[in-house]
Order: C-alpha cells, then structure tokens, then sequence
C-alpha cells in the first residue's frame, strides 16, 4: 500500500502533504491541450491588439486608449493567470510555493477588476461620443483619458488588496495539507464584491448603452431624412463609424457580463467564495474565457484590426513609414 501511495501525493516525501487525484492520461493530454490553445490564442489576439494600436499613428485615438488598457490585461490573463490556473486544475495540487499562492489571486483579481473599470470607461467614452458630439473632443481628452486609466489600475490594485489582505498576510490558513492554496472570501466581503466589482459597474454601463442606442437610432432617422439635404453635414449627429463603434463595444459588454455572472453565483446563493468549492473551476474559466472573448469580437467587426493583423503578419510594418498607414 505504501508504494502504491507515495506517487498519489503532491510532495511524496512530507507526510502533511495533500493527496493527488490523477486523471485519465487521454484526458489530461487533451485538457492540457486544450488549455494551452486558449492560453496561446489569448496571449497572441490580443497582442496584435496591442500591436496595431500602439503602431500605427492613425488609431491614437481615445477610444483604442481605452481599448488598449483592455488588451493589456487581457494579455496578462493569457500569459500568467491561464496557465496557472490550469495547472492547478489538471495537477489537482497546488505545486509554486506560499508566496505565488500570495500573489497569483491577488494578480488575477486586479486584472479582472481592471477589466471591469476599462468596460465602464469605454461606456462612458461612447456615451459622450454619442449623445454629445460637439463637446466630445473638449470633454474626452487624451490627458484625461491616460490619467482614468492610471486611476482605474490604481484603484483595482489598492481594492484588491483589501479583500484579500488576510489572504496575502497568511495564505496558508485555509489549507488543510501541503499542496493546496485555498482562497476563501468571506459572504459579506463577497456580498460588497458583488456590488462593487459586478452589480454597481453593470448598471452604469447598460444604462449609459441604453441611452447611446436610443440616441444612435434617432440619430440615423435625422441622416436618412436629409441624406438629400445640404446642410445634413452641419447637423450635430454622430458620424456612422461611431455609432458601429458603439454597437460593437456594445457587444463586448454583453459577452463580458455573460462571462462575469456566473462567477457571483456563490455570493447570489450566500456561500463563500472559495477556490474549494467543487464548480469553482468552470466558474472561474467562463470568466477567464472574456478576455479571448474580446480580441475575437474585434477582428468580426472590425475592419481596421483585420487590416493591421495583415500588415503584421506580412511583417509589413517594418517597412519605412509603415507607421502612416491608413488603417480606418
């Protein structure tokens, strides 16, 4: 029996260590698989977002800012907190130490929360965009647009570390063995999260697209009616390429909030919050899985991403000058 147990264990050799509970090996070559692909198409979608944004001149603008910051956090999810949290699922033990069971919940809440402050910031930036396009260019400056961003990541960094403080103090306190990094947030400190991070944001940005979609709709109304007219330019409507910018992020938002609800279903049921929970894992990944989500919708609608990832792929950017392209 002893033989037969020593390799069922996550460190062989500590008797307080957590049992292993391998899994088929078609099934762990195909998950392992399976998550690497995720892993690699979100790390590389969205950095050719983050390449045709911060390349050519012509998309500087304050939307792809917004845009951009997303990216970036979405980048990191693919890149770091991915693949730990697949190898936590597939190795069924927690195998990097106390101080990256520290700091890995920490990383990944701060992204998701920099997440959620980048999607109320590009509904705020298409609220003005739309509804008041004369001041539009003295409202939303880029200053004012790089100092919110800042702001945002500041705020995620310094929220999350009040509600995992006692978490990243002793992170070990859940565990039961050698092996495991359990986090648990409590129902209260969930309840406040659930408002806070998911409840508050969500209701600002469908009622900020509830109001830009009305006001696009009526707005191409006024263009249809004096398409004819030569004074339609001097109308104070929306250009069309902002009213399809709007309604593309407005998908993002809808996919983003599919993604996000389910992962507030242990505070919706009143349970804490813990990685131990037996549906944790799925929940987590739905929501791991937006930041894949997004760079997709980008290259369905569009056309000036499907225009740079060629220029990109083609190496053509290190052409002279590549960087005054017409993109748009």
């Amino acid at each position: 029996m002893d033989i037969t147990e020593g390799p069922l264990l996550c460190f062989p050799n500590l008797n307080s260590s957590c049992r292993r509970l391998p899994k088929p090996r078609s099934e762990t070559a195909l998950l392992y698989t399976l998550l690497a692909s995720v892993s690699l198409l979100t790390v590389t979608l969205n950095l050719l977002v983050i390449i045709s944004i911060s390349h050519f001149r012509q998309l500087h603008t304050r939307t792809n800012s917004l845009l951009l910051s997303l990216a970036v956090s979405d980048l990191v999810v693919g890149l770091l907190v991915m693949p730990v949290e697949g190898l936590r699922y597939m190795e069924t033990c927690w195998l990097l130490g106390e101080l990256m069971c520290a700091l890995t919940p920490y990383v990944s809440y701060c992204l998701l929360s920099a997440s959620v402050g980048n999607m109320v910031l590009i509904s705020i930036d298409r609220y003005v965009a739309i509804c008041d396009p004369m001041l539009y260019a003295s409202k939303i400056t880029l200053s004012r647009v790089k100092t919110s961003i800042c702001s945002c990541w500041a705020c995620s960094l310094l929220y999350n570390g009040c509600i995992l403080m006692g978490h990243l103090g002793q992170p070990d306190r859940f565990s039961s063995c050698r092996g495991e990094c359990v986090v648990v947030i409590s129902h209260i400190a969930g309840t406040l999260d659930l408002f806070f991070s998911f409840v508050g944001p969500c209701t600002v940005m469908v009622v900020l697209y509830m109001r830009v979609f009305v006001v696009a709709i009526s707005q191409l109304r006024v263009i249809h009616r004096q398409t004819a007219a030569a004074t339609v330019r001097l109308a104070p409507t929306a250009k069309r390429s902002e009213t399809k910018a709007a309604r593309t992020l407005g998908i993002v938002i809808a996919v983003f909030l599919m993604c996000f609800c389910p992962y507030y279903y242990p505070s919706l049921a009143g349970d804490d919050t813990s990685t131990s929970l037996s549906y944790y894992a799925p929940l987590s990944w739905i929501m791991l899985l937006n930041s894949c989500f997004n760079p997709l919708i980008y290259a369905l609608f569009y056309p000036w991403f499907r225009k740079a990832i060629k220029l990109i792929i083609t190496l053509r950017i290190l052409h002279p000058h590549s960087k005054e392209n017409r993109i748009l």
